[in-house]
């Protein structure tokens, strides 16, 4: 059974690089055909898909976040991270790190392991 378990600030300042990080447990990151993703929820809306990595090397993101987004992995520590820049209030939300195995999907509902999640507030 592959746990995720997300960590990092609960308070970024606007224009501030929001960090988060993702521990894997049960699998590993190094697994083809694994698509480690960033997803996040603001309050009151929907699940927002942020961006994904695979050990292939692929790395796919949100049209809307790409400018803003980055997502790595380290190996050693079966952890993958997401930064984003240049945050506003619009990205107070909570964020989820997930998996999907198998294939590349940018729609939430397809992932299959997800993490507790995280609640980021961008506030000064």
């Amino acid at each position: 059974q592959v746990q995720l378990q997300e960590s990092g600030p609960g308070l970024v300042k606007p224009s501030q690089t929001l960090s988060l990080t993702c521990t894997v447990s049960g699998g590993s990151i190094t697994t083809t055909y694994y698509y480690w993703s960033w997803i996040r929820q603001p309050p009151g809306k929907g699940l927002e898909w942020m961006g994904a990595i695979a050990i292939e090397g692929n790395n796919y993101y949100s049209p809307s976040l790409k400018s803003r987004t980055s997502i790595s992995r380290d190996t050693s520590k079966n952890q993958f991270s997401l930064q984003l820049s240049s945050v506003t209030p619009e990205d107070t939300a909570v964020y989820y790190c997930a998996l999907r195995r198998g294939d590349y999907s940018s729609n939430p509902d397809r992932y299959d392991y997800w993490g507790q999640g995280t609640q980021v507030t961008v506030s000064s």
